[in-house]
């Protein structure tokens, strides 16, 4: 896989990474085997980025990401992991040095090493992105020798463009596909002209870019596909997009025309977002190594054609913008 630099931190990536929130928890059961194997395969594929939280799976994921790291040695990838979602009440006052720091010190552990490659702040609540006390706090940090740097994990465009005017800020980390294109209209550019790396995460929304899913789908009970259609625990934005679920169905199947012969409909949506220069790595998670290989595949496919991009942003345009772009 192609390696591009990760903003200015002086590290690089390859532009398909690894999301490791279905190998934590909240997707239903993920056995700690299969969690394991589809992280390998990752790797095995040439992925160079993980994404995780201290939140997956209460530390689940980052430990799981600590046991195959070692296993495997040689050469670590980039691993960026999220703080701030542990605390309770999540209010933007709680956002202090000493919480952030003893999130970190708890990633640090579960992670097992010394410094964290990229600790991002964990989709906080909006004032926190605008107060630079937050990010002093992580400059000293980082003076420490804890963080190699930080970055921040957004909802909505404006708090990633109110991210970007700090300037310790290295990434922001977005939800950008197929059903949420907002962010290429405004933030991308501004992105790039600092110089911000930009994570895409939900990239197959929740599952259903991959074109498996139909009206009668179930989800298990712990799956926030089940629980969280609504934000009933936290934004619904991060369930399915935020788009109500039968309009997203009848987008995938507009959709699904415009995927290319022999593509599967996942490796097209994936395809997709690496066409946008702006995104720096795109994060699909996996459950098993079947899912793994199979997103892998979205790397080596050409480029969409002009009339393609068109087409998908007409449906998105004229069916799935009225219910998110406003919102997000």
């Amino acid at each position: 896989m192609d390696s591009v630099p990760f903003g200015r931190t002086g590290r690089t990536t390859t532009r398909l990474g690894f999301g490791a929130w279905a190998i934590g928890g909240t997707w239903g059961e993920v056995s700690l085997d299969d969690a394991k194997a589809a992280l390998h395969a990752a790797l095995d594929a040439g992925m160079t980025f993980i994404d995780t939280a201290d939140v997956y799976g209460d530390g689940r994921s980052e430990r799981i990401i600590s046991e195959v790291l070692a296993e495997r040695g040689g050469e670590r990838p980039f691993v960026a992991t999220k703080a701030g979602r542990r605390l309770n009440p999540h209010v933007a006052e709680a956002y202090t040095g000493a919480a952030l720091e003893g999130f970190i010190d708890r990633s640090l552990t579960n992670l097992g090493v010394e410094r964290l490659d990229l600790v991002q702040l964990h989709c906080p609540p909006t004032p926190v992105f605008s107060n630079p006390a937050v990010f002093a706090a992580l400059e000293a940090i980082k003076a420490k020798g804890k963080i190699a740097d930080y970055g921040v994990s957004v909802e909505t465009v404006e708090e990633a463009r109110a991210a970007i005017r700090q300037p310790g800020v290295v990434s922001v980390q977005i939800i950008y596909n197929l059903l949420r294109m907002k962010p290429a209209e405004v933030f991308f550019p501004e992105a790039r002209q600092n110089n911000v790396a930009v994570i895409a995460r939900v990239p197959l929304a929740s599952g259903l870019l991959t074109g498996k899913m139909t009206k009668d789908s179930q989800f298990a009970a712990d799956d926030h596909r089940s629980f969280n259609r609504n934000g009933e625990a936290f934004d619904k934005g991060e369930t399915f997009s935020g788009v109500p679920y039968d309009v997203a169905l009848e987008a995938v199947e507009e959709l699904r025309a415009l995927v290319p012969t022999g593509a599967t409909m996942a490796a097209f949506a994936l395809r997709w977002i690496l066409m946008e220069a702006a995104v720096t790595v795109v994060i699909p998670g996996a459950k098993s190594p079947a899912q793994a290989r199979a997103n892998a595949v979205a790397a080596d496919m050409a480029p969409l054609a002009d009339d393609v991009m068109q087409a998908a942003r007409e449906v998105y345009t004229r069916l799935v913008a009225p219910h998110v772009h406003h919102l997000w």
